[in-house]
């Protein structure tokens, strides 16, 4: 097929190994550093919503509207980001996502001085549209830098310097953001500090846009797609007439979901009295281990990823996060937390595996595909607030039950649904 266009100013020819093989270090190691940034950025919100709850005197479910627009943003803006990813090619998409996050970063100044939630959900859908076209780019670029068989071993590796950010920025943010929480519970909102977040994101942004500019001077290799073998143009119709796409979407739409509405909801699940008691800041330092223990399961399945079946990990990790979330809520203490805590380490590489497996065998039609996945990533817009209707009307304990029968669907689709079938002329054809 025709290889999609790519502008010339990110045409460069690419290193080459000493075996004749193109080498993408280079490549790899900057999309590494964005994976990173947005990790961090992302996981702040962990922290936001905690601080914002106290702030503006929220429901669990007004706290997790934080959530609603952030990844609400990769429903609106990943299709439309997957076309302008293939018009304007990797590397453009990639310092226009930088740009229009650092914009959202910025714009949290005037939101904290306002004082006005609906503001700081604006900026917010703002940041994470700019997150959002980086990830349109970045994981399928990733996917195609190298041999198809290691592509979420690739994918995983980078994903762990994204675990980096998630690792680091529960520290940084209960030093910065949390830290200004009174312990006491009767103080008012209105007294408490909230310019604490203005410095914090002015800097964020100010990093995103000196990124740009680095990035925009890097020569970048331009990949051309090819046919899947034993198809043609005519074969290929839409990548969402592909079966286990679909099913990866669904896939990516449950991991993201549950992930985030785990990591939301730590820090008040520490703070209950049968689990640990703690205060906002000592639950948001113990949030580190969500990312660490993930951190730690991508560089392990980095390694995994390129000897065994992903989708039989994919299973394996899925069963497992199911089980350590039944027993955090049915016990007490130390086991509560840590229980929940490993959860992280479950979740390490499921985005990878559940991307690889679902752009396999995709082709050019693999950035329209991207931009479906990244869609989908709107699971972490809508499962949380589910998650705060049910621990507002029920229990926050019982509320883990939502993220447990997401991990269940992942299992099934990682044994099953990622086979690759392609619907066509009203038939199946085996891919």
């Amino acid at each position: 097929m025709a290889s999609i266009p790519q502008p010339t100013s990110t045409t460069a020819s690419v290193d080459t190994s000493p075996n004749g093989g193109k080498s993408y270090t280079s490549a790899l190691a900057s999309l590494t550093t964005l994976f990173f940034m947005w990790g961090f950025i992302t996981c702040l919100n962990d922290i936001l919503i905690p601080f914002l709850k106290v702030i503006f005197s929220l429901s669990y479910a007004q706290a997790n509207l934080i959530n609603l627009c952030f990844f609400g943003a990769y429903f609106l803006v990943s299709i439309p980001a997957g076309k302008l990813v293939a018009r304007v090619g990797y590397k453009n998409g990639l310092l226009i996502g930088l740009v229009v996050a650092a914009i959202g970063c910025f714009l949290f100044y005037p939101a904290a001085g306002s004082r006005a939630y609906v503001l700081f959900l604006g900026a917010l859908f703002i940041l994470a549209s700019g997150i959002t076209v980086l990830q349109v780019a970045a994981n399928p670029y990733v996917a195609i830098l190298g041999k198809p068989s290691l592509a979420s071993s690739r994918l995983t590796l980078t994903q762990a310097f994204n675990s980096l950010g998630v690792f680091i920025a529960p520290y940084i943010g209960s030093v910065l953001i949390l830290s200004h929480l009174p312990e006491l519970d009767n103080v008012a909102p209105e007294t408490i500090d909230i310019g604490a977040l203005q410095i914090p994101y002015l800097v964020f942004g100010g990093i995103l846009l000196f990124v740009s500019i680095v990035l925009s001077r890097l020569k970048l290799p331009v990949i051309e797609h090819s046919s899947p073998e034993g198809y043609t143009v005519a074969d290929m119709g839409r990548a969402w007439h592909r079966r286990h796409l679909v099913l990866g979407v669904l896939g990516i739409f449950a991991y993201v979901g549950a992930e985030v509405a785990i990591g939301s909801h730590i820090v008040n699940y520490l703070n209950l009295p049968d689990v640990m008691n703690m205060t906002p800041k000592e639950a948001g330092f113990m949030l580190m281990f969500y990312g660490l223990t993930a951190m730690i399961g991508r560089f392990l399945g980095a390694y995994l990823l390129g000897r065994f079946s992903p989708g039989r990990l994919l299973a394996i990790n899925a069963v497992g996060a199911v089980l350590l979330i039944l027993l955090s809520v049915s016990t007490t203490g130390e086991v509560a937390m840590w229980s929940l805590l490993a959860v992280g380490f479950m979740n390490s590489l499921m985005f990878s595996a559940i991307f690889t497996l679902a752009v396999a065998g995709l082709g050019s039609l693999t950035e329209e595909a991207s931009g479906l996945l990244c869609t989908a990533i709107v699971g972490g817009a809508l499962i949380p607030p589910l998650f705060g209707l049910i621990a507002d009307y029920q229990s926050l304990r019982l509320a883990f039950i939502l993220p447990a029968l997401c991990y269940a669907y992942i299992g099934w689709y990682g044994l099953r649904g990622s086979r690759q079938k392609v619907a066509h002329n009203a038939g199946v054809v085996t891919a």
